[in-house]
């Protein structure tokens, strides 16, 4: 974070970063300094970091419930319907109005059509035997269709502007975090990595069977209404802040994986952990590689995630995935 703070289109020495931040802490002066590390720069950098966090924890809860390394957030269909509702918002002009909080309706539009997606795919999988994960990724595949081809209908009609708006925001960027938005993404992220290390032991349990998890006192149910609500929150409101980023919650818990073993006491905060410092370093490169220039975030953490996913894939046998 320290070097992500004095990288950028203006590099600051670390000791001009730490005096920034004295400056900024005690409001002391607008030095060129402080101006750039309180406002522009140290929002987005701990955003990065909680966002980060917010979607490798997600993803790692994902993975234990439908018990498949390859599974990942977006298999219940928040981001597609995050998307859909963002482009929805776009297309009707909300975009142009301030929602709370300095956060625009495109944010809300994307939160709330999150959520209503997650509930449309918990609801088709629920029946009076239970909630089944075979028929909750089935339902996520269908609404992650449907909210698509929606997207794309919108899409068809919208000018220009509105196209390019709408493909930045599914790229991903973090060119808008600001403190407001850090705070509802703090607290998101904060009760998130506070509850779901909770059900770490279910998720433990979960491996062995749904019916060897209820033999061991699980309340299978329960434990999964609780992981697929606060996975739409936390997706939800990532997707809300920072647009669509790709592949943090399917190849952070990998490595994690791979380092520290599958017990969920130490994978989830592990993941945490270590989805802030992919975020982090993706953000910088984003802004440091073609400088002054921005690269779209999601671009990165793809072109990171996509060669690390195709290797997996035609190593599954070795690390003992599930085909």
């Amino acid at each position: 974070m320290a070097v992500a703070l004095s990288s950028g289109a203006v590099s600051l020495s670390l000791s001009e970063v730490g005096r920034a931040l004295l400056d900024t802490l005690f409001d002391r002066g607008n030095s060129q300094g402080a101006v750039i590390i309180g406002q522009i720069r140290l929002p987005r950098v701990l955003l990065a970091a909680v966002m980060g966090a917010t979607l490798a924890m997600s993803g790692a809860a994902m993975q234990g419930l439908f018990r498949n390394p390859l599974a990942d957030p977006s298999l219940i269909g928040v981001t597609a319907g995050a998307s859909l509702g963002a482009a929805l918002v776009i297309v009707t002009g909300g975009s142009l109005l301030q929602g709370y909080m300095g956060l625009t309706l495109v944010s809300a539009g994307a939160f709330v059509g999150g959520v209503i997606a997650v509930l449309f795919v918990y609801r088709l999988a629920t029946s009076a035997n239970g909630t089944s994960v075979a028929t909750m990724l089935l339902a996520g595949i269908a609404i992650t269709a449907f909210a698509g081809a929606t997207g794309s209908l919108l899409e068809f009609f919208a000018d220009n502007d509105m196209l390019r708006r709408i493909s930045l925001w599914k790229m991903g960027g973090l060119d808008g975090a600001n403190y407001p938005r850090l705070l509802l993404a703090s607290i998101v992220s904060g009760a998130m990595l506070v509850l779901l290390p909770r059900y770490a032991g279910a998720l433990n349990a979960l491996l062995l069977g749904e019916s060897e998890a209820r033999h061991l006192g699980i309340n299978v149910d329960s434990v999964k209404v609780a992981l697929i609500t606060w996975v739409a929150i936390g997706v939800g409101t990532s997707v809300a802040m920072v647009g669509t980023i790709a592949f943090v919650g399917l190849v952070v818990p990998h490595i994690v994986r791979m380092l520290a073993g599958p017990d969920h006491r130490y994978l989830l905060p592990a993941s945490a952990l270590a989805g802030a410092l992919l975020l982090v370093v993706a953000d910088t490169l984003a802004r440091v590689l073609v400088a002054p220039t921005e690269l779209p975030v999601g671009v990165i953490t793809a072109i990171i995630g996509v060669p690390f996913f195709i290797s997996l894939l035609r190593n599954r046998h070795h690390y003992g995935l599930q085909s």
